[in-house]
């Protein structure tokens, strides 16, 4: 079978797969399950072409990788066929342990395990599968490798993952402010002392890059009309979890059936085999087969939930600088309760605060470095003539909140 195959990108045209072992990785069934989880979650509901998958974004980071590291090479650098299909493995998987909805649902499913954490479970899996094929990709994704820089172009301020959702999320969404010169960027791609630097005549890519990834989170990923969405979705698996675990029989998929009668530690995750089988048969399509079905069930608060999600009256979602007044919440919240009919504790499903958070750069993680002209490397945030750029590096923190329109 010819596994040397070209896929048509909307975002990149015509990409190549690599190699027969990255095209068996890709028709494998943990990852052909990509396909059925949205890359944005819930940001179709304000940006209806936002309906692209994980599957999209791990494919065209790929082909950023081989863009990457033929520019490296070019430069003189060496970088042996073994390290290029390794680290396009590990940019491949690098989000092969996403649950339903992206990070919509993160922390909702299986309490407090990332899905950095699951995708490294998944690549071991893989390799124990591939006879040992994956144990240099999974030393690049871990920084384990000697050459820094293929770690760093998988996971730093930099990487081609951002690279790709900035370009993809942008196009799918139809936000030109999110609009990045990547192919420029990846040409002024070099390496200093092992490690991955930007020459200084890509600076103005580079300062462009920040802003549009702080732009595109306010303007898509934290849009307070998505936060709206996400949080209702997060609102009703809480709840059939709440039932579920008092004995309440709900109609589910048995992936997530499981998930739903108990509470899985972090440890029992990783420590029994059964856990991750169950969550790698989960997609997008269990979690709203299951909604369109709870619409109808005698839980009144589930139903309302549900109903609220699938005729998208989504929660009035107010962002501002300090906290909302408690006395505020506690009369929407009594308000809430007497127009729906339930208690005051139940009505936290329907009213609620939380808080938000956008920092485009972080100074102190992998900076970005500049490599000026007589090679001496410079942060990008003292490198800049751009007066706001290190304001960049501050994190931003907003409070939420949410409550019913119909009170």
């Amino acid at each position: 079978m010819n596994k040397k195959k070209i896929i048509n990108d909307p975002v990149y045209g015509f990409i190549n797969i690599p190699s027969a072992l990255i095209f068996d990785l890709i028709a494998h069934p943990w990852f052909q399950r990509l396909r059925y989880i949205k890359q944005l979650g819930m940001t179709h509901l304000v940006y209806p072409g936002a309906l692209h998958t994980r599957f999209h974004h791990a494919l065209g980071a790929m082909h950023l990788m081989s863009l990457a590291i033929e520019v490296l090479r070019g430069k003189g650098h060496q970088i042996s066929k073994e390290e290029e299909e390794a680290a396009t493995i590990a940019i491949l998987l690098h989000d092969i342990g996403h649950g339903p909805f992206s990070h919509a649902l993160e922390h909702t499913l299986v309490n407090g395990i990332q899905h950095e954490d699951i995708s490294m479970l998944i690549m071991e899996k893989l390799n124990l599968e591939f006879d040992g094929r994956l144990t240099r990709a999974i030393d690049i994704f871990k920084g384990n490798c000697p050459k820094k820089f293929l770690h760093q172009l998988i996971s730093s301020q930099l990487d081609l993952d951002r690279m790709d959702y900035l370009n993809r999320d942008s196009f799918f969404t139809g936000v030109s402010e999110g609009v990045i010169s990547f192919d420029r960027i990846i040409k002024m791609f070099n390496i200093a002392d092992g490690e991955l630097v930007i020459e200084e005549k890509g600076i103005y890519s580079i300062e462009n890059f920040l802003i549009a990834r702080r732009l595109m989170y306010w303007q898509v990923y934290l849009h307070k009309t998505v936060i709206a969405g996400e949080q209702l979705l997060v609102k009703i698996l809480e709840r059939a979890k709440e039932l579920a675990s008092g004995g309440e029989t709900l109609f589910a998929t048995p992936a997530l059936q499981h998930f739903l009668q108990g509470k899985i530690s972090e440890q029992d995750f990783f420590k029994e085999e059964w856990h991750l089988q169950q969550f790698l048969k989960l997609d997008d399509q269990d979690i709203f087969a299951s909604v369109k079905v709870w619409e109808n069930h005698r839980d009144k608060i589930l139903s309302r939930l549900c109903g609220m999600l699938t005729t998208r009256n989504l929660y009035k979602t107010e962002i501002s600088n300090d906290a909302p007044e408690q006395a505020r919440v506690q009369l929407l919240k009594e308000n809430a309760a007497a127009v729906l009919g339930i208690s005051e504790a139940e009505a936290c499903y329907f009213v609620f605060t939380d808080e938000i958070w956008n920092r485009a750069y972080n100074a102190g993680n992998s900076n970005i470095n500049i490599l000026l002209k007589n090679n001496v490397r410079i942060d990008i945030a003292k490198a800049s003539d751009l007066s706001n750029l290190e304001s960049l590096d501050k994190t931003v923190k907003k409070h939420i909140l949410c409550y019913p329109r119909i009170i």
